[in-house]
């Protein structure tokens, strides 16, 4: 079963080539060409954003067509194994493009980087330069370095690096939504997760440049944007573990004072934010969108499993209860706020009651739409050093199905419901399957699809009325 159909058009692993090309100031000298695809969650998109901002200061420009690349990166995610080996594939694509072009520079960015940097450089000799998430501001160098002959490597993690100050370069031009980092790395320690090996220690931007990215979208007609980090209500601008401030700093901020922050710029500017992380999250942040309308009211909340016991093997902090107690709170509090979530199947040690755990949690929660997954050892997490990966991969397919089955119900149950309710809906622009239909999604983050009207263009909102769906899509038209 293609496990992309469940998960509301949104692919984790899918890849986004070359997506545009910057658009040239005339005060700037471009004599060179940058390639970037970018594979994985959310943040590495954002990431390519900077990598093509600190290059076109080096007089590289963006574009989508890889024969007219000087260099070739590609931001990379090792969060699963099939998606490194979507990356290892790719790889070996630009290897045989090298041959006709020798001059070539092919990079490797992100968390694949970090992991397989000496396997990549002189094993496989797949690529040239290897930058890890807290190097891109040493790319020119790195670049530099090849040029001359020689392989080059920065994968050091950083404690301070946030990239406050660096205003991303924009890769889908004429867009409509952006990524804003507000947090980089992870504390949490999952013990299935690689990412606090590959994206080290969490720490807070300044909320200040959030703030003034966050207009400069607007006034680029941006009219969405996703705050993102790990763990979004970790977000701690000079406070410490315990929520207090730090000595000496006058001004503290914590994640719903950012959001109450960024909604304030504009009413017509839409706030999504993402990943929360149920043992952080904290009716504060429920109440503060109840508070703003262009605070969309829509919560990804991973659960993971439905088991205590799992929780507990995870190291994820909470158990079945604590997750039931925070779903309860966002209904009581926002009773419209749609909720998805993430969840694993077969990790270590699982059993088929564990896993009915799972299918009861998602029952009794009635999620909107999720991520869905199979677990997949990664190497150097706590999960890989302790516990046995010990699920057969028959069973691990088995439990997938069933809870996408599950999800799938459920999703055109939620979506069934909206049929006859008027939507204000942002365009986002024509509709995949036909060029007479416009598209776009609902502050609860459903996709709607509706018949394309004169005048109006990707950007706008509008009211639509809802008058069929799929388990994925609404479906709907105009009300004028």
């Amino acid at each position: 079963m293609n496990i992309k159909e469940f998960t509301n058009n949104k692919v984790i692993d899918e890849s986004k080539q070359g997506q545009a090309t910057v658009i040239k100031n005339d005060s700037e000298n471009y004599t060179k060409s940058l390639y970037i695809e970018s594979y994985g969650c959310q943040m590495n998109f954002s990431d390519s954003e900077v990598v093509a901002s600190i290059l076109s200061k080096e007089g590289y420009a963006t574009t989508k067509n890889i024969d007219q690349a000087d260099v070739v990166l590609i931001n990379t995610c090792s969060v699963r194994e099939n998606a490194e080996q979507r990356v290892r594939n790719r790889l070996q694509e630009f290897k045989k493009r090298k041959k006709d072009n020798p001059g070539l520079v092919v990079g490797i960015l992100g968390c694949m980087a970090e992991r397989l940097k000496h396997s990549l450089l002189e094993e496989e000799k797949l690529v040239d330069l290897v930058a890890g998430p807290d190097a891109y501001r040493d790319l020119p160098n790195l670049i530099v370095t090849v040029d001359g002959g020689q392989k080059a490597v920065n994968v050091l993690l950083s404690r301070e690096e946030t990239y406050a100050d660096i205003s991303p370069v924009r890769l889908d031009q004429g867009g409509v939504s952006a990524f804003v980092s507000i947090t980089r790395g992870c504390d949490n320690m999952c013990s299935f997760c690689v990412v606090p090996f590959t994206r080290g220690r969490e720490r807070s931007r300044d909320p200040e440049t959030i703030l003034k990215e966050c207009k400069e979208l607007f006034e680029q007609n941006y009219r969405e944007v996703t705050l993102l980090g790990q763990n979004v209500d970790s977000y701690r601008w000079n406070l410490d573990s315990n929520g207090s401030p730090k000595d000496g700093h006058i001004e503290s901020v914590n994640f719903h004072q950012l959001l109450e922050k960024v909604a304030l710029i504009h009413p017509d500017l839409r706030i999504r934010f993402s990943t929360s992380h149920p043992k952080d999250m904290t009716d504060d942040v429920i109440q503060i969108m109840t508070k703003y309308k262009n605070i969309c009211p829509y919560i990804h909340l991973p659960v993971q499993s439905g088991d205590t016991e799992m929780l507990e093997k995870m190291n994820r902090g909470y158990s079945r209860e604590w997750y039931l107690e925070r779903i309860e709170s966002i209904r009581r509090i926002y009773p419209n706020c749609a909720i998805s979530t993430d969840i694993i199947s077969g990790f270590c040690g699982e059993t088929e009651e564990q896993h009915q755990q799972t299918l009861s949690l998602m029952k009794e929660v009635h999620f909107d739409f999720a991520y869905m997954f199979m677990y997949s050892e990664r190497p150097k997490t706590l999960a890989e050093r302790k516990y046995a990966d010990d699920v057969p991969i028959e069973t691990k397919n088995r439990r997938l199905t069933e809870i996408i089955e599950l999800q799938n119900k459920h999703s055109l149950e939620s979506n069934q419901k909206q049929i006859g309710q008027i939507h204000e809906v942002l365009i986002e622009g024509l509709s995949k399957k036909s060029s007479d239909y416009l598209c776009g999604r609902n502050g609860r983050n459903s996709m709607l699809v509706f018949p394309k009207l004169k005048g109006l263009e990707k950007g706008m909102y509008v009211q639509v009325k809802i008058n069929s769906c799929t388990s994925a899509t609404l479906l709907g038209e105009i009300v004028l």
